[in-house]
């Protein structure tokens, strides 16, 4: 029987221009090249969003009960058009997925009901939208520079009601005052924004959370990083090298082995313990990311 098997033209294009007649010449790196991202794998740089959508799935489909429960408190979260997927009927993002994660970690050990929380560097608001949505808080204060102010505010302000809205507090950081001077927070909240600042200015931070505050939770990375395929150092290499002497954990460590993450984990809780008298409660690896850690800790004689 004579079968007529034949390139399709997809194929043959591929053949033309990628899985060429040298394909063979050279395997020192096709793992990481045209070749393979022909055959076997799609290409990162082409596929960001693909992959993106594949993490949110695959975490999204490893959520609890409870977790779910949280994310459907939180109304309007679609605002801002997010790259979501769509699982048992309901849609979710990366953002929203992380803040589901985190608000869970810290509902283990801290009863959040009528707390007054203070969050320092809100990006634009996620956090202060899930908690507001899940529990009835007496205020959420947010610390933070006026231009993202300006983006916490506009968004919390559509994707809140009236009432929820009513208790945030925005306090640039230049009034920090403010905040000196208010009633006891009994919990403060870091999300990827210490790695950001001075060291001096961190510890200026932790500071004013040991004297102000009965509870903290951080998450943010344990090192950095210097892998360029990583990111492709897309902001430049002053933006690398300004990234390097942020945060107060500045050692470059490959954030894709577990062993050198677990290495500098210890250093982490050190780092942000915010002063005498303050203890580690609960840390754990912050998903989805390999090098984030979280971590909770209480002033002694705060209590649960």
């Amino acid at each position: 029987m004579v079968r007529n098997l034949q390139a399709s033209p997809q194929w043959e294009r591929i053949t033309e221009h990628w899985v060429t007649d040298d394909v063979a010449a050279d395997l020192t790196d096709f793992k990481s090249d045209s070749r393979n991202f022909n055959i076997s794998l799609w290409s990162p740089e082409a596929n960001g969003v693909r992959y993106l959508k594949t993490l949110v799935y695959d975490f999204a489909e490893r959520l609890g009960e409870d977790d779910w429960a949280r994310l459907r408190r939180i109304r309007n979260r679609e605002f801002g058009n997010p790259v979501t997927v769509r699982l048992n009927g309901e849609s979710i993002c990366l953002d929203y997925l992380q803040a589901v994660l985190e608000l869970g970690f810290i509902e283990r050990h801290l009863s959040l009901d009528g707390a007054r929380v203070m969050e320092i560097g809100a990006g634009y608001g996620r956090t202060c939208h899930a908690v507001l949505s899940n529990h009835d808080l007496a205020e959420y204060c947010i610390v933070d520079l006026k231009n993202t102010m300006r983006l916490s505010r506009a968004y919390l302000r559509e994707v809140l009601d009236d009432a929820q809205f009513a208790k945030v507090r925005f306090v640039e950081v230049d009034d920090i005052g403010v905040v000196e001077q208010a009633p006891a927070f009994d919990l403060c909240v870091n999300i990827h924004s210490f790695t950001e600042m001075t060291p001096a200015t961190v510890r200026e931070y932790l500071d004013l959370i040991a004297e102000k505050c009965r509870a903290f939770y951080v998450k943010n990375p344990v090192g950095k990083f210097l892998d360029k395929a990583l990111d492709g150092h897309f902001k430049g290499d002053e933006a690398v090298r300004m990234a390097l002497r942020t945060g107060p954990l500045r050692k470059v460590i490959d954030v894709f082995d577990s062993e050198s993450v677990a290495e500098v984990v210890p250093d982490y809780i050190a780092a942000y313990t915010p002063g005498r008298g303050w203890h580690c409660v609960a840390e754990s690896r912050a998903i989805p990311w390999s090098y984030f850690w979280q971590a909770l800790y209480y002033k002694d004689g705060s209590g649960s």
